[in-house]
């Protein structure tokens, strides 16, 4: 493998490696969805999402996890983040779902030492008006950048592609919806982490580095209708939280730069 500025050009063999592990990520994120309902405590999705991982031969990423900064490993197989809860959320049994929340649930697949990354937000019943608008943007927001996602564009590309999407521009929200600005995408594949970051929105000076074929890429828009800041949850302190309260969304793939656009790798089997 090739490394430029921290960014991990991937052997056609780690290509292959990520396609399998996505796969088995696509499928620990469906059994996960369709096990949310009310009344169930989140540390369920997390028991469901472990079993799969480990019953088709791979390993949970997360799982032991310590990155930069962190205080201690994370202790969990997945993140489940409810409503305020950005990211990074801690699945417990004291966490209890009610009609009406919206879950994230984000996860790593390591197989053969390569990592695949994908996240997704699932309604606990049937969610309306602005949540649901929410929900619609983020996921055309990635659907975007993924788009945007070829070979010699750049990072901020992508990051104007999620922020269009979410805030109709990319000087000021004209939706009222918001992208988290300090929270970001990464590369993935040899580790969890890798370079660059992915911002989901135009900075000055920021995404300057041109998508090369080869690169892999955890794209993450991260949403919410109020303040675009988080804060540490005091609770577990994993979780990211909006610092004022408001709801958030949050959809993540990980993608392959290539010649014409992004290849999706944590697509669900055809």
């Amino acid at each position: 493998m090739a490394r430029s500025d921290s960014v991990i050009i991937k052997s056609p063999d780690q290509i292959d490696a990520m396609r399998r592990s996505g796969r088995i990520l696509a499928g620990a994120l469906r059994a996960m969805a369709s096990a949310v309902r009310p009344g169930i405590p989140t540390i369920v999705l997390d028991r469901v999402g472990e079993d799969y991982i480990r019953s088709h031969g791979a390993t949970p990423s997360f799982k032991g996890y310590r990155p930069r900064g962190a205080d201690t490993p994370f202790p969990a197989a997945v993140c489940v983040s409810v409503n305020d809860v950005v990211v990074h959320g801690i699945p417990s049994e004291d966490v209890v779902l009610a009609e009406g929340d919206l879950v994230g649930i984000d996860v790593g697949v390591c197989l053969d030492e390569c990592h695949t990354d994908a996240a997704l937000t699932v309604p606990v019943g049937d969610v309306k008006g602005p949540l649901a608008k929410l929900m619609a943007a983020t996921r055309q927001a990635l659907g975007d950048a993924v788009e945007a996602a070829r070979e010699g564009n750049r990072v901020r590309d992508i990051s104007s592609a999620i922020q269009k999407a979410v805030e109709g521009g990319t000087t000021g929200s004209k939706t009222g919806m918001m992208c988290i600005r300090d929270l970001a995408g990464h590369g993935v594949g040899a580790a969890i982490h890798e370079g660059p970051s992915i911002p989901n929105y135009v900075h000055r000076g920021e995404g300057k580095l041109t998508l090369s074929e080869g690169m892999t890429l955890a794209i993450e828009p991260m949403t919410t209708m109020g303040s675009p800041y988080t804060k540490r949850c005091p609770v577990d302190n994993w979780g990211a939280r909006t610092v004022d309260g408001k709801w958030s969304a949050h959809y993540e793939h990980t993608v392959l730069v290539t010649k014409t656009g992004g290849d999706v790798l944590t697509a669900p089997a055809s």
